[in-house]
């Protein structure tokens, strides 16, 4: 059986065995990973570990031709110093000012290394999950910066809305591009926005409906006309809003932050489990750094045995970072295979 097809066994909830993915090693633990498990790149490394599924994403594959501007130039050129900094629209409280920004261009778009990042992952028999990332709920957050925009949705929701429109209406535009000239070489659209603290939401539920739904509705709405499933990465607690994420259609939920409330395999089994896949799940934040390798070995298991058969085994963040530890990698690795 090719990853491919047990990735479509388990989205079809028919698998007899979980999955697994390596998920995305953090650039600075790339060198130790490759040279540890001989391997020169991602598609040789998802081979020799069992991954079933790829994860090529167009902004590591240079689909932005612009050399002059970032894609979205939320500082408006200037430097950034923080990550919590108000961005361009910060004291904006006209739509005009919105619809006067320098708003990027599909013109300088390519996919065509995209293109063939993908054949190369269908030629290795795994799945393809790809697609503009679109996060648009951070984008919009540096457009306005966190405090601003959380405040803004309701002193200027009107304007809010606008910037939202603009940035969900180009990764739509782009995602066209991509999907029509991909076809039915993708398997799944991957796209992420971290909705979640380690306690909760960052925003009520109330304004995640008024303000998030209705374009995250519309990204599910695109990939499933296209054949594809939607898996969904969104980091934090984000227990509250599973079950809407489940009615707009998403298949698979990742990565599970384990640590963060609500979001042990435990709760959300009891709670979720046969009503949407869960990928990743095994922790980031203690075990896999800290953790010995038996401990790896044991968590692994439980995961499996709470979500059954038709769940993928996962760091519960993608990006394995340099103090995850080689013999904690590959306990992973054979719990999952056992």
């Amino acid at each position: 059986m090719t990853g491919k097809e047990h990735f479509y066994e388990i989205i079809q909830h028919k698998s007899k065995h979980s999955g697994f993915w390596h998920g995305d090693p953090n650039p600075a633990s790339i060198k130790k990973i490759y040279t540890h498990f001989d391997v020169k790149n991602d598609i040789d490394l998802g081979l020799k570990l069992g991954s079933i599924c790829r994860w090529v994403l167009p902004d590591k594959c240079n689909y932005w031709k612009n050399p002059d501007m970032p894609m979205w130039d939320v500082l408006d050129g200037a430097e950034r110093t923080s990550l919590s900094q108000n961005g361009v629209f910060a004291e904006t409280e006209s739509v005009a000012e919105v619809e006067a920004f320098h708003w990027p261009n599909v013109k300088d778009v390519d996919f065509t290394e995209t293109l063939e990042e993908i054949d190369k992952t269908i030629a290795a028999g795994q799945a393809v999950l790809s697609g503009a990332w679109a996060g648009f709920f951070h984008n919009v957050c540096d457009f306005f910066g966190m405090e601003s925009y959380f405040m803004k949705m309701h002193t200027d929701p009107e304007v809010v809305d606008a910037v939202t429109n603009h940035v969900v209406d180009f990764y739509l535009e782009i995602n066209e591009m991509l999907f029509k000239q991909a076809g039915n070489k993708i398997d799944a659209m991957f796209f992420g926005n971290d909705f979640g603290s380690q306690r909760d939401l960052l925003i009520s539920p109330e304004s995640f409906d008024r303000f998030v739904m209705p374009g995250f509705v519309k990204f599910t709405e695109q990939a499933h006309r296209y054949g594809y499933k939607v898996v969904l990465h969104s980091c934090g607690s984000i227990y509250r809003v599973i079950p809407r994420l489940i009615d707009a259609g998403v298949e698979v939920l990742h990565p599970i932050q384990a640590l963060a409330k609500n979001m042990d395999a435990e709760y959300l089994s009891k709670n979720f489990n046969g009503r949407i896949i869960f990928m990743g799940g095994v922790d980031t934040q203690q075990l896999l750094p800290f953790g010995t390798p038996q401990q790896v070995r044991d968590r692994v298991r439980q995961l499996r045995d709470l979500f059954g058969p038709n769940y993928i085994v996962s760091p519960s963040h993608e990006s394995l970072l340099p103090n995850v530890s080689m013999e904690n990698i590959e306990a992973m690795v054979e719990a999952a295979r056992e």
